[in-house]
């Protein structure tokens, strides 16, 4: 449900309209290379649109690129799906559970859900901490999830697949061992906590986080009047995304929110946090190269800023949010294109850190590669903690698929090279001192985004 996108955008006819709109009096700025950066991103058609609300204390300004719902500019009240930010959500209805002495970070979830038979080794159950740190043992996705409509792939995974899922299930190491991202790990912990409140995901939802920080725009359910506001989803390629459903798995990525209530929820943990939301934010778990994860947010540095974030990915959207370790900055960015806007958000929050765009690759003409030596590059690539590249040997040739889209035909050009032919965008793939293949590089929309190979 998150990151950096897969494939361009086709060319989209929307004008490039700048908006800001403060919030609250001495609007903060917009550093110029994101501002220019996004305003090309819009023009060139690979998002539709992207708002970027910058927060300073407790002042913020919306600027608007692009164009959403009906050619209307977007601005702080224009609705779109957040993706896996949910998961901080689901991170902080635990924190207040914590904070409130109704269940502690070390219980098993099987206690929660009395109903579940939940897998485990050598008597090593899965904790909620587990869950919301990824550390849980369960696979990014369940593999009894057969969707009806594979552009609404959680709509039909209700609690009764769930629960045959777990019944049957293997761990394939003890929880706590490793860290792999885990949607379905945090559509349990969702599941869980409503079920320990007595309530739906969507009432926990509401009673404990949109009613007290006042979001009134922020719901897992679009309603009509959500819908009004919306601004429509599109795939990487510019073909219009359907909104995404969810029943039992909505902890992990079902909200649908706007600027205005964003800003709110990230001041909420920037000025002042109660218990909750420090125990939300606070490093838990190691991921390596000086990153750490709390209750779903993950804390990194950038130029010796330190700062906490998160981000998401659906069928249609994309998103951002984070703010610095101080409380001083923060920004959420969206998009109704399912693209990466991490580095945007990063920008926003630690000025100067946006790259050049990346020069790719120039394809040359197809060359022919024997099958056999295809399946040195079949493997999972993870650019992201939520979104992958999976490569397979099909009949034809190579195929990549990416978190979220379907599968598209890949052309040798050379080497460990490859090319698209329906977009512009190209694959290189890199060995070891061995000669074995451990990584990849995607190139697309000038963008050079690496991606390990999952062993």
């Amino acid at each position: 449900m998150t990151l950096p996108s897969s494939l361009p955008l086709r060319a989209l006819a929307a004008a490039v309209l700048p908006l800001t709109c403060a919030l609250a009096a001495g609007a903060p700025t917009l550093d110029p290379a994101v501002r220019e950066r996004a305003e090309a991103l819009t023009r060139d058609g690979q998002h539709a649109s992207i708002v970027i609300a910058v927060i300073e204390g407790k002042d913020s300004a919306v600027y608007g690129f692009g164009r959403a719902s009906k050619g209307a500019l977007p601005g702080a009240d224009t609705v779109y799906e957040i993706g896996s930010v949910t998961k901080t959500m689901t991170g902080l209805l635990l924190a207040q559970a914590v904070a409130a002495g109704k269940v502690t970070l070390t219980q098993p979830v099987a206690d929660l859900l009395p109903g579940y038979t939940m897998p485990a080794i050598k008597g090593r159950a899965i904790t909620l901490q587990d869950l919301a740190t990824h550390y849980s043992g369960l696979p990014r996705l369940p593999d009894n999830a057969a969707p009806t409509d594979l552009n609404d792939p959680y709509a039909d995974y209700g609690e009764a697949q769930l629960r045959a899922f777990l019944a049957g299930h293997v761990l394939a190491r003890a929880p706590g061992a490793a860290f792999e991202y885990s949607n379905l790990g945090y559509g349990l912990l969702g599941t869980a906590l409503a079920a320990k409140a007595g309530k739906s995901y969507e009432s926990l939802l509401q009673t404990q986080i949109a009613r007290p920080l006042g979001l009134r725009s922020t719901s897992t359910i679009l309603s009509p009047a959500l819908r009004a506001r919306l601004a429509p989803g599109h795939l990487a390629d510019g073909k219009p995304a359907q909104h995404w459903n969810f029943q039992a798995l909505a902890g992990a990525g079902a909200v649908l929110s706007t600027p205005r209530d964003m800003v709110a929820y990230l001041q909420s943990f920037m000025h002042r946090p109660d218990a909750a939301h420090k125990l939300a934010s606070q490093p838990r778990q190691d991921l390596g190269g000086d990153k750490h994860i709390g209750l779903a947010w993950i804390s990194d540095e950038a130029q010796g800023q330190r700062f906490v974030w998160h981000n998401g990915q659906t069928g249609g959207y994309a998103s951002f949010a984070g703010f610095t370790r101080d409380g001083k900055r923060g920004v959420v960015v969206l998009t109704n294109t399912s693209a990466s806007v991490d580095a945007l958000g990063v920008a926003s929050l630690v000025p100067g850190t946006l790259a050049p765009l990346a020069t790719a690759p120039t394809p040359s003409q197809e060359v022919a590669i024997a099958p056999e030596a295809l399946g040195e590059y079949v493997g999972s690539y993870a650019l992201a903690p939520d979104f992958s590249l999976s490569v397979r040997q099909g009949p034809q040739g190579l195929l990549v698929g990416a978190t979220g889209q379907q599968e598209a035909p890949v052309f040798a050009s050379g080497k460990d090279a490859f090319f698209y032919k329906v977009v512009d965008a190209q694959i290189v793939f890199q060995r070891d001192a061995s000669g074995a293949i451990t990584a990849l590089v995607l190139h697309q929309n000038g963008r050079a985004m690496p991606g390990q190979r999952k062993k």
